[in-house]
């Protein structure tokens, strides 16, 4: 029930113009590939100011005219302030790409060749350069077992064991 319930304030909040300042990202352990997929799901307005403010130029995400440049913008931003431990080893993940839905942005990733999970560390600063009031939740899926939680700036990290 308390997941039903966050999900549902995560779908409402994105569902409006936001009185919160959230992210959520979702991580699934793809067994037969041994890959962890992810996304991260941020505001775009949020998101292109802090990307405007940390590079000294405007970043315009609704209306992107070099697809490539944001993909690279996107890629350093997320390495600079997502992290994974899995099984005690620190991962390296891929930037996959991203979509814009709305007054969202979906970045996509993965961490190939992965064991399958007994636990994942996740340190999660998205946005707290310039939001002191952010909230990132996280969500992981190792098989059947579904876990979420999350942390507020200053708090950066979460940890989950199946």
């Amino acid at each position: 029930m308390k997941k039903l319930i966050t999900l549902l304030a995560v779908f409402l909040v994105f569902g409006f113009k936001h009185p919160f300042y959230l992210g959520v990202c979702e991580l699934k352990y793809n067994n037969s590939e041994r890959v962890l997929q992810g996304s991260v799901k941020l505001f775009v307005n949020d998101l292109e100011d802090a990307l405007t403010k940390l590079n000294g130029a405007k970043v315009d995400l609704m209306n992107i005219k070099d697809s490539v440049a944001t993909g690279a913008l996107l890629k350093t931003y997320l390495h600079q302030r997502l992290s994974f431990v899995i099984n005690d080893k620190k991962a390296a993940y891929h930037y996959i790409g991203f979509e814009q839905d709305q007054e969202a942005m979906w970045i996509y990733i993965e961490v190939l060749n992965c064991p399958k999970p007994n636990k994942i560390t996740v340190t999660n600063t998205l946005l707290y350069d310039f939001l002191k009031q952010q909230m990132n939740i996280v969500q992981v899926e190792v098989g059947a077992d579904k876990k979420s939680s999350k942390v507020v700036n200053p708090e950066k990290e979460l940890s989950f064991e199946f």
